[in-house]
């Protein structure tokens, strides 16, 4: 039961980081991702430090076994130095798709880009199929869910793609006009959470790859850091973009917002390992669903309005992404 409150609070933690990111987000604002990008890293930033710390109480007096996983992800690592070299690709691939997103907040509603983005996964899962028997790893193995769910996630992107491009533009300007909000009137748009679709499961790949190849060498926990260390240091990269070469302000009337969403995605990291280094791995469907609970979130907080035919191809791609989640339960029991 533990275990499946924490993947709860995970999921509603990023599905928290997509409303409050995208609610600090001014479409008019050029600086915006990097400001997002700012909070993001200072955050996690600030957690890798309490990791450090926390990591050499703990190894000092030898307690690691002895701590809940909810405790240990929130306070431990065996971060060295060298992880940071050899995880930097992967970490790089994650946050460039992440900040892509951040970019995309500016120009499409959050209800089409967030079921776009989780769809990663399933792609993923391809190019693990693809990859693994090259390098000699146990080969992906594809069951029914599996490949109905692929299908339907692939489905549901390409309608949300033919619906968006092909809706009548007074409709939308209108529907828009409700929430408020402005966003670019062109397919570009959703090209930004393709690419982060893309990019995000070429670091999943490059994930089982680092793990695979270091094996025994290889922790979650330095991995984790790794990923943090390399978010802070694009964070100072974004404070002095931002500040001393744009000459504009991080802590703008939104900024609030931003950094709630560096919270909630750091505290949905910090949950997510807390399951994936439990028994309890089949709750981490669960988690990779976060992106239904956030078209709820844009729907009631951000009052974005969509036509039938994007919640129509939505329900697609959610039901794709649930295939999948059903396929690992199984897998797990």
């Amino acid at each position: 039961m533990m275990y499946f409150i924490f993947a709860l609070v995970a999921l509603f933690s990023w599905s928290g980081s997509d409303l409050f990111s995208k609610k600090g987000t001014d479409e008019k604002d050029p600086n915006s991702h990097w400001k997002v990008t700012f909070a993001v890293g200072l955050i996690m930033g600030l957690h890798f430090i309490i990791t450090l710390i926390g990591g050499a109480i703990i190894d000092a007096n030898g307690s690691l076994e002895a701590l809940p996983k909810f405790v240990s992800s929130l306070l431990y690592t065996d971060f060295k130095l060298i992880d940071f070299v050899y995880y930097l690709p992967v970490a790089f691939l994650y946050i460039l798709a992440m900040v892509l997103g951040y970019i995309g907040l500016r120009y499409i509603e959050l209800s089409i880009s967030s079921p776009i983005c989780n769809c990663s996964g399933s792609l993923a899962l391809l190019l693990c199929a693809i990859l693994f028997p090259l390098i000699g790893a146990e080969p992906v193995e594809f069951d029914a869910y599996i490949i109905i769910g692929v299908v339907a996630i692939t489905l549901g992107i390409l309608g949300i793609s033919l619906v968006d491009s092909k809706e009548n533009q007074e409709l939308k300007e209108l529907r828009r006009k409700e929430s408020n909000r402005k966003y670019t009137k062109s397919f570009l748009a959703l090209l930004l959470p393709i690419a982060y679709l893309i990019i995000d499961a070429l670091g999943t790949v490059g994930d089982e790859v680092y793990f695979f190849i270091l094996g025994d060498n290889a922790s979650d926990y330095a991995a984790n850091s790794a990923f943090e260390l390399t978010f802070f240091l694009l964070a100072i990269f974004s404070f002095i973009w931002v500040k001393f070469v744009k000459k504009d302000r991080l802590f703008a009337k939104k900024g609030s917002a931003i950094y709630l969403g560096g919270a909630c995605e750091t505290l949905g990291q910090i949950f997510y390992m807390a399951v994936m280094f439990s028994p309890y791995e089949q709750f981490i469907p669960i988690i990779s669903a976060y992106c239904v609970v956030s078209v709820l979130w844009s729907r009631i907080f951000l009052k974005e309005k969509l036509s039938w035919k994007h919640y129509l191809t939505i329900a697609i791609t959610f039901v794709g992404i649930a295939l999948l989640g059903v396929s690992e339960f199984i897998a797990a029991l």
